[in-house]
């Protein structure tokens, strides 16, 4: 046999070997991010029984599990945690150099999971849906709750974004500012204290309904009273905001919320915001990703949807109540 036949033959195996192996690198790092066999199948427009063939092929290969069942779904074993983080940056520079191609959202089947408090539901997941029946009928949107752990979530690809405040600062996330949570004092529109000034004594004077995420009644209004030789009075504590509006607007209790958190009630004139007779600090509101995803269509397109839905809905109510307080 000609020794050029014999080194073009061996080219073209090794080249074969290459592509295949890109392959399952591709397939696997689907199943990292979903952690799910099912939703990588989904993801990569594959059958299920096609990825777990794959899967088969990659243990065969690399000599590991790979990934062990835990309730209903997988874990990764720490051997693909770490060839994850090993392919991480290589995988960013092909989709890089890749994700050029057309790209059409109405046709893309996706589930992307969002860690968001239950507020921040309140405020995108209608118009969110709405754009979706409109646009992108084969995406689908699942709330992962939030405990501000979002850096961990990310890290780990529990989740596709986090949607609130983000508490991390690995260089591995990308965050974009919404926007600033202004905390006011809410009540209900008959308050007694609804058409008067609020100085600090009066406020003190009520009687409080807190939000605590940890159940402790204690805040951060609370170590600004206690610099005044003030104190309150926590009549009641709530762990989450769905039934907080509710609350607040049949009884004589205030709060100090961020204004969000209260903008349909005040919009619908139930509650009345008030400006708070002290400074509190605003938090941050951002969304944040992975930079894997940077370049991810799918994910740009959710990202550009949820800019649109702040600026031309939740925006200008956020304004026009400040405005009025």
């Amino acid at each position: 046999m000609c020794l050029n036949n014999v080194i073009y033959r061996t080219y073209l195996k090794e080249e074969l070997v290459a592509m295949t192996d890109l392959k399952l690198i591709v397939i696997f790092d689907a199943i990292m991010q979903e952690q799910s066999i099912t939703l990588a199948a989904q993801r990569l427009a594959m059958t299920q029984p096609s990825v777990s063939n794959a899967l088969s092929r990659m243990r065969h290969m690399w000599k590991d599990p790979l990934f062990v069942k835990q309730g209903r779904g997988i874990r990764p074993t720490p051997y693909a945690q770490k060839l994850w983080q090993d392919i991480e940056a290589p995988l960013h520079q092909i989709r890089s150099a890749t994700d050029q191609q057309a790209f059409d959202i109405s046709t893309i089947q996706r589930t992307f999971r969002i860690a968001s408090t239950d507020w921040m539901a309140d405020l995108f997941w209608l118009p969110l849906r709405e754009i979706i029946e409109q646009q992108a009928p084969g995406i689908n949107i699942h709330a992962v709750p939030y405990k501000v752990n979002g850096q961990r979530l990310l890290l780990e690809a529990d989740v596709d974004m986090v949607l609130d405040y983000f508490e991390g600062n690995s260089e591995r996330v990308t965050s974009q500012l919404l926007f600033e949570n202004h905390f006011v004092c809410a009540m209900r529109t008959g308050h007694p204290l609804a058409n008067k000034t609020l100085d600090i004594t009066t406020f003190a004077q009520a009687e409080h309904l807190l939000m605590s995420l940890s159940g402790e009644a204690k805040g951060s209004v609370d170590a600004i009273l206690q610099t005044q030789g003030l104190s309150r009075r926590i009549s009641m504590t709530v762990n989450h905001c769905y039934n907080l509006p509710k609350i607040l607007e049949s009884t004589d209790l205030i709060t100090s919320i961020p204004l969000p958190v209260i903008l349909s009630s005040v919009n619908s004139g139930k509650l009345v915001a008030r400006k708070l007779p002290f400074a509190i600090e605003p938090g941050p509101i951002s969304m944040s990703w992975h930079s894997r995803n940077d370049r991810d269509p799918a994910l740009t397109w959710l990202r550009k949807a949820i800019k649109e839905i702040l600026k031309t809905t939740i925006l200008p109510r956020i304004q026009r109540l400040s405005e009025n307080e």
